[in-house]
């Protein structure tokens, strides 16, 4: 990995209780910060932010939004009060206009969990400013790659781009009554396969993953998948992938991560 500039980053971000418990994934992400150099500002594609057009956070004091339910009192109470940056997402606008999007700024919508949970991990001081960007699971892994490759240059400005998702996300064969059920078979197929073509440095073979072995049944819709495809057209031309971490969770959410840099 070139240590001359931040690497782009694909985290999996898992039940927003990540917030509260501890977990391998929670206590990787703690330390996931901290090993990198200080960027100046995080910019998050989130699952969980979605828009037919390619969205970007310009709000001055996002708010932190608690979008599940169910879960216990003390979640909804968290705050992540992170500074949004605004001249940022200008600059995002810019990089995704000229590289043929048709980007939009949003001036009110704050972070939701699949941002503000794996940066209160990362970052728990809030003190870095964050912009949120969107997906569209109605395109495809290739487009949400050349959205990435768009915003490869802020890397070089001090910008730390995360896709933030699942590497497995099926909620209907989750084991929910045991969080340490051992990974699924179907699930081992599909990430190891998957794995291998990104640290291979096959992208081709990375954007044909509805190829690969039990693709739908990993993910039978692709919101949480597209943000890995940000990350890696993220790492620039020809990125290659380092795996940060492997871990599952009731057997079926692979909560792997990946850094993506172009080779030394």
């Amino acid at each position: 990995m070139n240590t001359s500039r931040l690497p782009s980053l694909f985290v999996s971000h898992g039940s927003p209780m990540m917030a509260l418990e501890d977990s391998p994934t929670a206590s990787f992400l703690d330390q996931l910060g901290e090993s990198l150099p200080r960027p100046r500002a995080v910019l998050v594609a989130s699952a969980h932010f979605m828009a037919a057009s390619p969205t970007v956070t310009a709000t001055p004091a996002p708010e932190t939004i608690h979008d599940f339910g169910g879960f216990p009192k003390p979640l909804y109470e968290i705050q992540y009060p992170a500074h949004g940056a605004p001249a940022l997402a200008g600059e995002v606008v810019r990089h995704l206009a000229d590289a043929g999007f048709e980007p939009r700024l949003d001036d009110h919508t704050g972070i939701d969990h699949g941002t503000w949970v794996p940066m209160r991990r990362m970052y728990p001081q809030a003190d870095i400013p964050v912009v949120a960007l969107s997906v569209d699971p109605a395109r495809t892994a290739e487009w949400h790659y050349r959205l990435g490759r768009a915003l490869a240059p802020l890397r070089e400005e001090g910008v730390l781009v995360i896709g933030s998702g699942g590497y497995s996300h099926n909620l209907r064969e989750l084991d929910w009554q045991h969080a340490d059920s051992p990974m699924y078979p179907w699930v081992q197929a599909f990430t190891d396969a998957l794995s291998g073509k990104l640290l291979a440095g096959d992208i081709d073979g990375a954007l044909d993953w509805q190829s690969l072995p039990e693709a739908r049944r990993n993910h039978p819709t692709t919101e949480h998948l597209y943000p890995l495809y940000v990350a890696l057209g993220a790492g620039g031309v020809d990125a290659r992938a380092t795996r940060l971490h492997h871990a599952v969770q009731m057997g079926g959410m692979a909560m792997d991560a990946f850094a993506f840099d172009q080779a030394a």
